[in-house]
Protein backbone atom coordinates (compact mmCIF):
# COMPACT_ATOMS: atom_id res chain seq x y z
CA UNK A 1 0.00 0.00 0.00
CA UNK A 2 1.01 3.51 -0.76
CA UNK A 3 3.26 5.48 1.64
CA UNK A 4 1.37 8.49 0.88
CA UNK A 5 -2.19 6.92 0.70
CA UNK A 6 -4.43 9.59 -1.12
CA UNK A 7 -2.59 12.37 -1.40
CA UNK A 8 -1.64 14.22 -4.57
CA UNK A 9 -0.50 17.61 -5.58
CA UNK A 10 0.24 20.18 -2.95
CA UNK A 11 -0.33 18.00 -0.24
CA UNK A 12 1.85 15.19 -1.51
CA UNK A 13 4.83 17.57 -2.36
CA UNK A 14 4.38 18.87 1.61
CA UNK A 15 4.57 15.07 2.97
CA UNK A 16 7.99 14.36 0.46
CA UNK A 17 9.56 17.68 1.35
CA UNK A 18 9.01 16.77 4.73
CA UNK A 19 10.27 12.98 4.56
CA UNK A 20 6.81 11.92 6.24
CA UNK A 21 4.50 9.33 5.37
CA UNK A 22 1.11 8.02 6.39
CA UNK A 23 1.58 6.42 9.83
CA UNK A 24 4.22 8.95 11.44
CA UNK A 25 3.80 10.44 14.03
CA UNK A 26 4.52 14.43 14.04
CA UNK A 27 3.74 17.97 15.56
CA UNK A 28 2.43 20.46 13.58
CA UNK A 29 2.41 23.89 14.23
CA UNK A 30 -0.58 26.55 12.98
CA UNK A 31 -1.99 29.19 15.64
CA UNK A 32 -1.68 26.02 18.12
CA UNK A 33 0.59 23.17 18.08
CA UNK A 34 -1.75 19.68 16.70
CA UNK A 35 -0.25 16.15 17.71
CA UNK A 36 -1.30 13.16 16.08
CA UNK A 37 -0.34 10.33 13.14
CA UNK A 38 -0.97 10.84 9.77
CA UNK A 39 -4.06 9.53 8.17
CA UNK A 40 -4.71 8.86 4.98
CA UNK A 41 -7.10 11.00 2.74
CA UNK A 42 -10.39 10.12 0.83
CA UNK A 43 -8.95 9.54 -3.38
CA UNK A 44 -11.29 12.63 -3.83
CA UNK A 45 -9.94 14.97 -1.40
CA UNK A 46 -8.18 18.19 -2.58
CA UNK A 47 -4.82 18.35 -2.16
CA UNK A 48 -4.07 21.80 0.02
CA UNK A 49 -4.87 19.60 3.47
CA UNK A 50 -3.31 16.69 5.74
CA UNK A 51 -5.35 14.83 7.90
CA UNK A 52 -4.20 13.75 11.72
CA UNK A 53 -6.01 11.73 14.25
CA UNK A 54 -5.19 13.47 17.75
CA UNK A 55 -5.40 11.65 20.90
CA UNK A 56 -8.55 11.79 21.40
CA UNK A 57 -9.41 9.97 18.16
CA UNK A 58 -10.87 12.62 16.16
CA UNK A 59 -9.80 13.25 12.63
CA UNK A 60 -8.55 17.41 11.73
CA UNK A 61 -7.67 18.38 8.33
CA UNK A 62 -4.77 20.91 8.22
CA UNK A 63 -4.05 23.68 5.57
CA UNK A 64 -0.77 23.16 5.00
CA UNK A 65 -0.42 26.29 3.41
CA UNK A 66 -0.92 27.86 7.27
CA UNK A 67 1.80 25.35 8.43
CA UNK A 68 4.71 27.18 10.17
CA UNK A 69 6.73 24.29 11.51
CA UNK A 70 6.70 20.19 11.35
CA UNK A 71 7.94 17.66 13.80
CA UNK A 72 8.49 14.37 13.17
CA UNK A 73 8.13 12.07 16.61
CA UNK A 74 7.82 8.65 15.46
CA UNK A 75 8.14 6.93 12.09
CA UNK A 76 5.23 4.93 10.91
CA UNK A 77 8.02 1.60 10.85
CA UNK A 78 8.15 1.24 14.80
CA UNK A 79 7.55 -1.92 16.14
CA UNK A 80 4.14 -3.43 16.88
CA UNK A 81 3.82 -5.50 19.28
CA UNK A 82 1.89 -8.76 19.39
CA UNK A 83 -1.04 -9.65 21.48
CA UNK A 84 -0.20 -11.31 24.95
CA UNK A 85 -1.67 -14.83 24.43
CA UNK A 86 -5.20 -15.32 26.60
CA UNK A 87 -5.10 -18.39 28.41
CA UNK A 88 -8.61 -20.12 28.90
CA UNK A 89 -9.87 -20.20 32.61
CA UNK A 90 -11.51 -23.61 33.53
CA UNK A 91 -15.01 -23.31 34.52
CA UNK A 92 -15.80 -20.13 32.86
CA UNK A 93 -18.98 -20.47 30.03
CA UNK A 94 -17.89 -20.20 26.77
CA UNK A 95 -18.77 -17.64 24.09
CA UNK A 96 -18.93 -17.49 19.93
CA UNK A 97 -18.37 -14.24 18.68
CA UNK A 98 -18.44 -14.29 15.11
CA UNK A 99 -17.89 -11.05 12.78
CA UNK A 100 -19.64 -9.68 9.80
CA UNK A 101 -17.37 -6.53 10.12
CA UNK A 102 -18.81 -2.78 10.77
CA UNK A 103 -17.01 -0.12 13.13
CA UNK A 104 -17.04 -3.05 16.33
CA UNK A 105 -15.05 -5.42 14.69
CA UNK A 106 -12.27 -3.19 13.54
CA UNK A 107 -9.11 -1.38 13.98
CA UNK A 108 -7.30 1.42 11.86
CA UNK A 109 -3.72 0.00 11.14
CA UNK A 110 -2.07 3.86 11.62
CA UNK A 111 1.07 2.84 9.45
CA UNK A 112 -0.94 2.25 6.52
CA UNK A 113 -4.13 3.58 7.48
CA UNK A 114 -5.92 0.45 6.33
CA UNK A 115 -8.96 -0.49 7.87
CA UNK A 116 -8.65 -4.02 9.49
CA UNK A 117 -10.44 -6.76 11.66
CA UNK A 118 -10.38 -7.33 14.93
CA UNK A 119 -11.10 -10.55 16.16
CA UNK A 120 -8.51 -13.39 17.39
CA UNK A 121 -9.00 -13.74 20.89
CA UNK A 122 -5.77 -12.43 21.86
CA UNK A 123 -6.68 -8.97 19.93
CA UNK A 124 -10.46 -9.10 21.95
CA UNK A 125 -8.51 -9.52 25.45
CA UNK A 126 -5.79 -6.56 24.36
CA UNK A 127 -8.74 -4.46 23.80
CA UNK A 128 -11.57 -5.50 26.45
CA UNK A 129 -9.63 -7.33 28.39
CA UNK A 130 -12.46 -7.60 30.55
CA UNK A 131 -14.32 -9.97 28.57
CA UNK A 132 -11.43 -12.98 29.20
CA UNK A 133 -12.62 -12.44 33.23
CA UNK A 134 -16.39 -13.24 32.27
CA UNK A 135 -16.20 -16.37 29.32
CA UNK A 136 -13.76 -18.18 27.47
CA UNK A 137 -14.62 -16.98 23.84
CA UNK A 138 -13.54 -17.80 20.50
CA UNK A 139 -13.54 -15.16 17.37
CA UNK A 140 -13.79 -15.90 13.72
CA UNK A 141 -13.87 -13.57 11.18
CA UNK A 142 -17.49 -14.73 9.22
CA UNK A 143 -17.27 -11.92 6.80
CA UNK A 144 -15.79 -8.33 6.53
CA UNK A 145 -18.39 -5.97 5.39
CA UNK A 146 -19.79 -2.90 6.23
CA UNK A 147 -23.27 -3.17 6.99
CA UNK A 148 -24.85 -1.81 4.22
CA UNK A 149 -22.87 -4.05 1.97
CA UNK A 150 -24.80 -6.83 4.32
CA UNK A 151 -27.32 -8.59 1.89
CA UNK A 152 -29.81 -11.46 1.58
CA UNK A 153 -27.55 -14.03 0.85
CA UNK A 154 -25.18 -12.80 3.98
CA UNK A 155 -27.89 -13.59 6.32
CA UNK A 156 -28.33 -17.44 4.47
CA UNK A 157 -24.80 -17.79 5.68
CA UNK A 158 -24.68 -16.47 8.85
CA UNK A 159 -28.15 -18.31 9.55
CA UNK A 160 -26.36 -21.57 8.10
CA UNK A 161 -22.96 -21.14 10.74
CA UNK A 162 -24.56 -20.26 13.68
CA UNK A 163 -27.05 -23.75 12.89
CA UNK A 164 -24.25 -25.62 12.96
CA UNK A 165 -23.54 -24.50 16.64
CA UNK A 166 -27.03 -25.49 17.77
CA UNK A 167 -25.68 -28.54 19.57
CA UNK A 168 -22.29 -27.30 20.66
CA UNK A 169 -21.20 -26.52 24.10
CA UNK A 170 -21.29 -22.35 23.72
CA UNK A 171 -23.58 -20.58 25.75
CA UNK A 172 -24.03 -18.07 23.42
CA UNK A 173 -23.49 -16.49 20.03
CA UNK A 174 -22.10 -12.91 19.47
CA UNK A 175 -22.38 -11.75 15.82
CA UNK A 176 -20.29 -8.52 15.39
CA UNK A 177 -22.40 -6.21 13.00
CA UNK A 178 -22.78 -2.70 11.40
CA UNK A 179 -25.56 -0.76 13.06
CA UNK A 180 -27.32 0.64 9.80
CA UNK A 181 -28.47 -2.50 8.75
CA UNK A 182 -28.23 -4.53 12.11
CA UNK A 183 -31.74 -5.14 12.76
CA UNK A 184 -32.64 -6.58 9.66
CA UNK A 185 -29.95 -9.58 10.00
CA UNK A 186 -31.26 -10.17 13.59
CA UNK A 187 -35.60 -10.09 12.25
CA UNK A 188 -33.84 -13.11 9.66
CA UNK A 189 -31.99 -14.99 11.78
CA UNK A 190 -35.27 -14.64 14.21
CA UNK A 191 -37.72 -16.67 12.03
CA UNK A 192 -34.58 -18.84 10.03
CA UNK A 193 -33.55 -19.74 13.61
CA UNK A 194 -36.92 -19.55 15.57
CA UNK A 195 -36.18 -22.19 19.15
CA UNK A 196 -32.38 -21.88 19.05
CA UNK A 197 -31.32 -23.46 22.19
CA UNK A 198 -28.80 -20.55 23.04
CA UNK A 199 -29.13 -16.89 22.47
CA UNK A 200 -27.63 -15.25 19.73
CA UNK A 201 -26.86 -11.79 20.41
CA UNK A 202 -25.80 -8.97 17.59
CA UNK A 203 -23.37 -6.36 19.11
CA UNK A 204 -22.40 -3.04 17.20
CA UNK A 205 -20.84 0.41 18.14
CA UNK A 206 -21.69 3.75 16.68
CA UNK A 207 -18.13 4.92 17.63
CA UNK A 208 -15.31 3.25 16.48
CA UNK A 209 -12.73 1.79 19.12
CA UNK A 210 -10.07 4.45 18.67
CA UNK A 211 -11.98 7.39 19.24
CA UNK A 212 -12.28 8.13 23.51
CA UNK A 213 -16.02 8.13 23.48
CA UNK A 214 -16.59 5.08 21.42
CA UNK A 215 -19.35 2.55 22.84
CA UNK A 216 -17.57 -0.15 21.58
CA UNK A 217 -16.30 -2.00 24.86
CA UNK A 218 -19.26 -2.12 27.12
CA UNK A 219 -21.34 -3.15 24.37
CA UNK A 220 -19.54 -6.28 24.07
CA UNK A 221 -19.33 -6.75 27.43
CA UNK A 222 -22.77 -6.41 28.00
CA UNK A 223 -23.84 -8.82 25.67
CA UNK A 224 -21.50 -11.31 26.83
CA UNK A 225 -22.64 -10.74 30.48
CA UNK A 226 -26.38 -11.39 29.01
CA UNK A 227 -25.27 -14.54 27.57
CA UNK A 228 -23.56 -15.93 30.59
CA UNK A 229 -25.81 -14.83 33.10
CA UNK A 230 -29.58 -14.90 31.77
CA UNK A 231 -30.56 -18.17 30.97
CA UNK A 232 -33.03 -17.14 28.19
CA UNK A 233 -33.52 -17.75 24.22
CA UNK A 234 -33.54 -15.45 21.06
CA UNK A 235 -32.25 -13.72 18.86
CA UNK A 236 -30.87 -9.68 20.32
CA UNK A 237 -29.46 -6.61 19.67
CA UNK A 238 -27.00 -5.19 22.78
CA UNK A 239 -26.37 -1.65 22.67
CA UNK A 240 -26.30 1.35 24.75
CA UNK A 241 -29.06 2.07 26.19
CA UNK A 242 -28.61 6.05 26.65
CA UNK A 243 -25.66 8.33 26.03
CA UNK A 244 -23.97 6.89 29.78
CA UNK A 245 -21.49 4.06 30.33
CA UNK A 246 -23.70 2.76 32.98
CA UNK A 247 -26.36 0.52 31.16
CA UNK A 248 -26.43 -1.65 27.83
CA UNK A 249 -30.14 -2.18 26.48
CA UNK A 250 -30.91 -5.58 25.11
CA UNK A 251 -33.29 -5.44 22.79
CA UNK A 252 -35.43 -8.20 21.16
CA UNK A 253 -34.19 -8.92 17.25
CA UNK A 254 -38.09 -8.17 15.92
CA UNK A 255 -38.67 -5.16 18.13
CA UNK A 256 -35.72 -2.97 17.35
CA UNK A 257 -34.82 -0.01 15.56
CA UNK A 258 -31.89 2.32 15.03
CA UNK A 259 -33.65 5.96 15.77
CA UNK A 260 -30.56 8.29 15.77
CA UNK A 261 -27.71 8.44 12.71
CA UNK A 262 -24.96 9.01 16.00
CA UNK A 263 -26.14 8.67 18.99
CA UNK A 264 -24.72 5.75 21.25
CA UNK A 265 -28.32 5.05 22.50
CA UNK A 266 -29.65 5.11 18.58
CA UNK A 267 -31.39 1.89 19.11
CA UNK A 268 -35.17 1.21 20.78
CA UNK A 269 -37.16 -1.08 21.09
CA UNK A 270 -40.32 -0.12 19.75
CA UNK A 271 -44.13 0.23 21.49
CA UNK A 272 -42.34 -1.00 25.00
CA UNK A 273 -39.11 -1.03 27.26
CA UNK A 274 -36.04 -3.32 26.10
CA UNK A 275 -36.39 -7.24 26.64
CA UNK A 276 -33.32 -6.79 29.63
CA UNK A 277 -31.31 -3.82 30.67
CA UNK A 278 -27.59 -5.14 31.65
CA UNK A 279 -26.11 -2.88 34.50
CA UNK A 280 -23.12 -3.24 36.51
CA UNK A 281 -24.70 -4.50 39.61
CA UNK A 282 -27.68 -6.89 37.87
CA UNK A 283 -30.06 -7.32 34.77
CA UNK A 284 -33.09 -6.10 34.93
CA UNK A 285 -35.58 -8.61 33.33
CA UNK A 286 -38.69 -6.37 31.36
CA UNK A 287 -40.31 -9.33 29.21
CA UNK A 288 -42.09 -12.20 30.86
CA UNK A 289 -43.02 -14.54 27.94
CA UNK A 290 -40.86 -16.35 25.53
CA UNK A 291 -39.44 -15.01 22.67
CA UNK A 292 -40.01 -17.75 20.53
CA UNK A 293 -43.41 -19.28 19.87
CA UNK A 294 -41.88 -22.51 19.45
CA UNK A 295 -39.44 -24.06 22.04
CA UNK A 296 -38.30 -26.31 19.43
CA UNK A 297 -35.38 -26.45 16.97
CA UNK A 298 -36.42 -26.77 13.56
CA UNK A 299 -34.11 -24.45 11.19
CA UNK A 300 -35.53 -23.26 7.98
CA UNK A 301 -33.48 -21.38 6.23
CA UNK A 302 -34.43 -20.41 3.37
CA UNK A 303 -35.76 -16.30 1.29
CA UNK A 304 -36.96 -15.36 -1.89
CA UNK A 305 -35.92 -11.82 -2.28
CA UNK A 306 -38.73 -10.86 -4.79
CA UNK A 307 -40.53 -9.14 -2.23
CA UNK A 308 -41.04 -5.14 -2.55
CA UNK A 309 -41.32 -2.55 0.13
CA UNK A 310 -43.53 0.50 -0.98
CA UNK A 311 -43.49 3.74 1.44
CA UNK A 312 -46.45 5.68 0.38
CA UNK A 313 -46.75 9.53 0.22
CA UNK A 314 -48.90 12.25 -1.58
CA UNK A 315 -48.06 12.29 -5.41
CA UNK A 316 -46.97 8.55 -4.87
CA UNK A 317 -46.95 7.14 -8.70
CA UNK A 318 -49.12 4.08 -9.37
CA UNK A 319 -47.02 3.46 -12.24
CA UNK A 320 -43.77 2.35 -9.70
CA UNK A 321 -46.50 -0.72 -8.18
CA UNK A 322 -46.87 -1.68 -11.61
CA UNK A 323 -43.39 -1.47 -12.99
CA UNK A 324 -42.89 -4.13 -9.47
CA UNK A 325 -45.50 -6.30 -10.56
CA UNK A 326 -44.30 -6.28 -14.30
CA UNK A 327 -40.89 -7.27 -12.51
CA UNK A 328 -41.72 -10.83 -11.32
CA UNK A 329 -42.20 -9.93 -7.25
CA UNK A 330 -44.21 -11.75 -5.38
CA UNK A 331 -45.20 -9.51 -2.76
CA UNK A 332 -45.44 -6.13 -1.63
CA UNK A 333 -45.43 -4.65 1.87
CA UNK A 334 -47.12 -1.12 2.07
CA UNK A 335 -45.96 1.40 4.65
CA UNK A 336 -49.02 2.87 4.92
CA UNK A 337 -50.04 6.45 6.55
CA UNK A 338 -51.58 6.45 9.86
CA UNK A 339 -54.19 3.25 11.03
CA UNK A 340 -52.55 1.67 7.48
CA UNK A 341 -54.33 3.78 4.40
CA UNK A 342 -52.78 4.50 0.89
CA UNK A 343 -54.09 6.79 -1.85
CA UNK A 344 -57.43 5.61 -4.42
CA UNK A 345 -54.82 6.93 -6.90
CA UNK A 346 -53.41 3.23 -6.39
CA UNK A 347 -56.57 1.32 -6.01
CA UNK A 348 -56.45 -0.22 -9.47
CA UNK A 349 -52.63 -0.94 -9.14
CA UNK A 350 -53.62 -3.34 -6.33
CA UNK A 351 -56.40 -4.88 -7.58
CA UNK A 352 -54.33 -5.88 -10.82
CA UNK A 353 -51.42 -7.36 -7.86
CA UNK A 354 -54.16 -9.20 -6.47
CA UNK A 355 -55.19 -10.69 -8.95
CA UNK A 356 -51.86 -11.58 -10.41
CA UNK A 357 -51.60 -13.44 -6.93
CA UNK A 358 -49.08 -11.67 -5.19
CA UNK A 359 -48.71 -10.95 -1.30
CA UNK A 360 -49.81 -7.34 -0.26
CA UNK A 361 -48.96 -6.75 3.09
CA UNK A 362 -49.93 -3.08 5.26
CA UNK A 363 -47.48 -1.67 8.06
CA UNK A 364 -47.66 1.85 9.67
CA UNK A 365 -45.28 4.63 8.81
CA UNK A 366 -45.59 5.68 12.02
CA UNK A 367 -42.77 5.17 14.80
CA UNK A 368 -45.63 3.16 16.98
CA UNK A 369 -48.74 1.87 16.61
CA UNK A 370 -50.84 -0.80 15.34
CA UNK A 371 -52.67 -1.00 11.68
CA UNK A 372 -56.19 -0.68 12.01
CA UNK A 373 -58.21 -0.89 8.67
CA UNK A 374 -61.98 -0.94 9.56
CA UNK A 375 -61.79 1.98 11.15
CA UNK A 376 -62.38 4.50 8.40
CA UNK A 377 -64.02 3.58 4.67
CA UNK A 378 -60.71 3.45 2.82
CA UNK A 379 -59.25 0.92 4.89
CA UNK A 380 -62.22 -1.35 4.61
CA UNK A 381 -61.57 -0.49 0.82
CA UNK A 382 -58.22 -2.15 0.61
CA UNK A 383 -58.92 -5.31 2.91
CA UNK A 384 -61.20 -5.32 0.38
CA UNK A 385 -58.71 -5.57 -2.19
CA UNK A 386 -56.96 -7.98 -0.75
CA UNK A 387 -54.14 -5.89 1.15
CA UNK A 388 -53.35 -7.89 5.10
CA UNK A 389 -52.97 -5.81 7.95
CA UNK A 390 -50.10 -6.92 9.63
CA UNK A 391 -50.86 -5.69 13.13
CA UNK A 392 -47.95 -3.83 14.83
CA UNK A 393 -45.14 -5.70 12.93
CA UNK A 394 -42.46 -3.03 11.73
CA UNK A 395 -42.19 -2.19 7.98
CA UNK A 396 -38.12 -3.63 7.99
CA UNK A 397 -39.19 -6.71 9.88
CA UNK A 398 -42.40 -7.23 8.06
CA UNK A 399 -40.37 -7.33 4.39
CA UNK A 400 -37.84 -9.45 6.02
CA UNK A 401 -40.44 -11.66 7.04
CA UNK A 402 -42.23 -12.36 4.32
CA UNK A 403 -38.98 -12.64 2.40
CA UNK A 404 -38.30 -15.70 4.69
CA UNK A 405 -42.37 -16.79 4.69
CA UNK A 406 -41.86 -17.13 0.53
CA UNK A 407 -38.22 -18.54 0.67
CA UNK A 408 -40.27 -21.73 2.56
CA UNK A 409 -43.57 -21.92 0.36
CA UNK A 410 -44.98 -20.49 -2.98
CA UNK A 411 -48.18 -20.94 -1.86
CA UNK A 412 -49.63 -17.03 -1.07
CA UNK A 413 -52.29 -18.71 1.19
CA UNK A 414 -49.67 -20.39 3.00
CA UNK A 415 -47.70 -16.90 3.03
CA UNK A 416 -50.66 -15.01 4.74
CA UNK A 417 -50.81 -17.60 7.42
CA UNK A 418 -47.04 -17.58 8.32
CA UNK A 419 -47.30 -13.36 7.84
CA UNK A 420 -49.99 -13.50 10.95
CA UNK A 421 -48.68 -16.07 12.47
CA UNK A 422 -46.23 -14.28 15.89
CA UNK A 423 -43.26 -16.16 15.46
CA UNK A 424 -40.53 -14.42 17.29
CA UNK A 425 -42.14 -11.87 19.05
CA UNK A 426 -42.59 -9.69 15.71
CA UNK A 427 -45.50 -8.73 17.37
CA UNK A 428 -46.11 -7.14 20.75
CA UNK A 429 -49.55 -8.94 21.66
Amino acid sequence: MSKYRGYEGDSLEFLKNNQLVVGDSVKILLDITYSGIIMPRYEYSDDKHIVLKLKSGYNVGLEIAKIKNVKKIQSSEKIVEEPEKVNKIEGLPKVLLLSTGGTIASKVDYRTGAVTPVLTAEELNSSVPELSKIANIDAEVLLSEYSENIMPENWLEIAKKISSYSDSDYSGIIIAHGTDTMHYTSSFLSFALAGFPIPIVLVGSQRSSDRASSDAALNLIGATRFITESKTKGVYIAMHNDENDNTVACHIGTRVRKNHTSKRGAFQTIGDNPAFIIAEEKIQKNISKEVYKTLEFQPKINLDTKIALVKYHPGYDPKLIEQIIDSGYKGIIFEGTGLGHVGRVTYDSIKKANEKGMFLGMTSQCIDGRVRMTVYESGRDLLNLGIIPLEDILPEVALVKAMWALGNTQNIDEVKEIMLDNIASEMSI
